[in-house]
Order: C-alpha cells, then structure tokens, then sequence
C-alpha cells in the first residue's frame, strides 16, 4: 500500500505542473521504525525547547504516550492531564508533540508532501509546516497543511515579514462532497525560486507567486526550510474560526470530550520531499 500510495505521489510530482522527469529524493520518512529517528527528527519539549504561542492550551511533550509508532504510522496523540506543570511552574491541562528536522534536515527548493489523516473537532489544530531558521516570520513559514477542526477544508498559507498572523496569503482548500479531513489525503506543495504551488491529492489548490508576496513584503523563501509536524489544541487560529470561549479558548466541551475518550488522533503515513 505505501508503495503504492509513492507511485502515485511521484506520478503527480512529474506531472506538467511540476516537471518532465522522475525527482530526485532529498528526504523520506516511512515512520515504520517502533521509535522515532532522532537522527531524523528533534521532539519540542514546552518549557524546554519550545514555549508557547497563539494561545494554545497544550504544553508539548517527549513521551510515548503523545508520540506513538504503531503499524507503519506516527499517532500523533493529545491528552487530557489536568495541571500539567512544565519546567518552569506553567500548568496545562492538555499535553501533545510536535516534530521537527530542524539542523538535521532542511531545504531550499523542492516538493514537500505527507500522507495524514485526521480527527475533526472544534478546536483541534493538527498542522505540517515548514520554517526557516532566523527570527519569526522574516525566516519564512510554508504552511502546507493546517485545520482547526472544520472537516470540510485545510488550510494552506504563507507568513513572512510583512505578511503574518492574520496573513493575506491564505486559502481554505474545501473538498468535494462526501469527502473531509478524516480520510486519508496527501497534502504538498511545490516550492521553487519564483511561486510555492500547494496541492491535496495531486490537485492544485493554491498558487502563490513571488509577485503576490512582494506586494506585502521581501520574499522570505530562498533560505532553507525544516520541516514541522505539530498537533496544537485551542488558541488563536481556532478560536478566531469557532468563536468558543470556554471551557479553553477555541476549545469547546464536546472537543475536550473527544480528547478525553482517546479519538482526537493525528495520523501520519509519510514524509517526502524531493527536487526536480
């Protein structure tokens, strides 16, 4: 089946809207390993290694209860643990993981793409991204995939000096009918010197131009990428869409629920980046 799902990726990767010839592999993970490869990969510890931002009601962990490998998949997996105290004294009643290749892979240039499927709920906010190194946003964020719980649509965006937070490059990709985030989709996007072309399944859903980007700010993707799988619940983004305000900001009762009976899962299949 993975084999299977690779052909197809590569089909698309050598398609007109990308190029003439079979790309080359630059990074591949399959997450068949029981363990994460931390020669591939750097686990987000809040308090630690990271701190919080947006809002977000989850302290992020290094635990194999949040972070777990099972049949060829990464679970990402948040958890009700009420007053979670973190280095430092900060309590959360969420903990989750966030991953990242930072100083152990990055990129300038390519096809970035993952296999994900996802739990929907008001207020989840699994996302796959890829920042630049450097001070936030002039490094550059690729947002190729994010959701805040609506089935219906992810999110695709860009965020660079000038053009962040509630940025005007933006776009909600919705699926066709009878289809939604929890099934299996592949979600990329296609960055090259002048534009970054974002796809789910292999259709086009976004483009955005170095010329769009200028008209807010420098262009902030010439400098290499790391690549980000994080699972953030409430906070900004969400609650900007849903409104909720309690019982957590962006987060509402029935989402909490769903945390708590173990069904808020962020699945993972792969991880691809190539270049013409």
């Amino acid at each position: 089946m993975r084999a299977f799902y690779l052909l197809i990726l590569f089909t698309w990767a050598t398609s007109p809207v990308f190029a003439q010839h079979k790309p080359d592999t630059l990074f591949y993970e399959s997450f068949d390993n029981p363990t994460l490869n931390r020669a591939k990969w750097n686990v987000e510890v809040t308090g630690v290694n990271a701190h919080t931002v947006n809002n977000e009601q989850q302290a992020y962990v290094d635990s194999t209860a949040t972070l777990i490998f099972k049949n060829g998949l990464l679970d990402i997996k948040p958890i009700y643990q009420q007053g979670f105290t973190i280095k430092g004294g900060r309590k959360y009643d969420f903990i989750s993981g966030r991953i990242n290749t930072r100083q152990k892979f990055e990129f300038t240039y390519g096809t970035a793409s993952a296999r994900i499927k996802m739990a929907a709920g008001a207020g989840l906010w699994p996302a796959f991204w890829a920042l630049g190194e450097g001070k936030w946003p002039d490094c550059g964020e690729i947002d190729m995939m994010e959701n805040v719980g609506d089935s219906s649509w992810v999110s695709h965006a860009l965020h660079g000096p000038g053009y962040f937070g509630n940025t005007p490059l933006a776009h909600r990709s919705f699926f066709p009918k009878g289809i939604d985030v929890t099934q299996w989709h592949i979600y990329s996007v296609n960055w090259t010197k002048d534009s970054l072309i974002f796809c789910v399944d292999g259709t086009v859903t976004y483009t955005v131009t170095r010329e769009m980007v200028e008209k807010y700010g420098r262009w902030a993707y010439d400098n290499p990428k790391f690549i980000i799988l994080n699972y953030a619940l409430g906070g900004g983004y969400p609650q900007g869409v849903n409104k909720v305000q309690s019982p957590y900001p962006g987060l509402p009762q029935s989402t909490v629920d769903k945390i708590k009976a173990g069904k808020a899962d962020y699945l993972v299949d792969w991880v691809l980046v190539t270049r013409d």
